[in-house]
């Protein structure tokens, strides 16, 4: 035992393990460890999303495919132009969360909250855009099982029952992205508030490296429902 223990003073010799990082977690040796840990969860869990939306995705192509004049003219019920604008929105909202990540990495704090920020600001504005839209369905009486009763110049002569399947899908699988994109947001705001208070830095990155694997997976979905949904028939 070195004199400056005997004395009661700490022991430069430790080995590093026995200094471990602030932020490591007790089941973990390193950092480097529970980071890779934490990426292996999120892809797993990426993993069955894919699974559970890709079953979703088939089942729709093959009614389609069966009933495609129905799905064309539920297609043609939609507005384009909202779906075109919620893309163009969720595109600016993975740049922003990849430069989050990237200020995380570098050690920005301020430019890590003012990207989660406006993440958020514009995931809110996407679903601001989809409620919309989910209200005027609802006014032109086109909510499947509630409130259905599309005119003849609606259906252009396409059976009501292909149609209205068609808008099942519609409701289904965008809700479902929707409901994803809520959760995202909540995990967006504690990310927020950890940065506020310091706890995302240059060595402590994990978290919101995995928040952005999770919104950018959200954001992928959405660019596949765009041309399933809307641009059915060549519009």
């Amino acid at each position: 035992m070195s004199d400056n223990v005997a004395a009661g003073g700490p022991d430069i010799n430790l080995p590093a393990h026995r200094h471990p990082h602030p932020g490591l977690h007790s089941h973990f040796e390193t950092m480097e460890q529970q980071r890779e840990a934490g990426t292996l969860g999120i892809w797993v869990f990426l993993a069955t999303e894919i699974l559970f939306f890709g079953g979703l995705f088939a089942c729709y192509v093959e009614m389609r495919a069966i009933h495609y004049q129905g799905f064309q003219v539920g297609s043609h019920l939609l507005e384009r132009n909202f779906g075109a604008a919620m893309t163009f929105i969720l595109l600016a909202s993975s740049f922003t969360m990849a430069m989050a990540v990237h200020s995380a990495r570098t050690g920005s704090r301020r430019l890590l909250v003012v990207f989660l920020v406006l993440t958020i600001v514009l995931g809110a504005a996407f679903l601001g855009i989809k409620f919309t839209e989910y209200g005027q369905k609802w006014h032109e009486h086109l909510v499947p099982g509630f409130n259905f009763q599309p005119t003849s110049e609606q259906l252009k002569g396409a059976p009501a029952g292909n149609v209205e399947m068609f808008l099942c899908f519609y409701f289904f699988m965008t809700g479902l992205h929707a409901l994803h994109m809520i959760i995202g947001i909540g995990i967006l705001t504690v990310m927020t508030i950890l940065g506020l208070k310091g706890r995302i830095n240059a060595d402590r990155y994990s978290y919101i490296e995995v928040s952005g694997l999770y919104w950018h997976f959200v954001d992928i979905i959405w660019i596949y429902l765009f041309p399933l949904l809307y641009l059915v028939g060549g519009r």
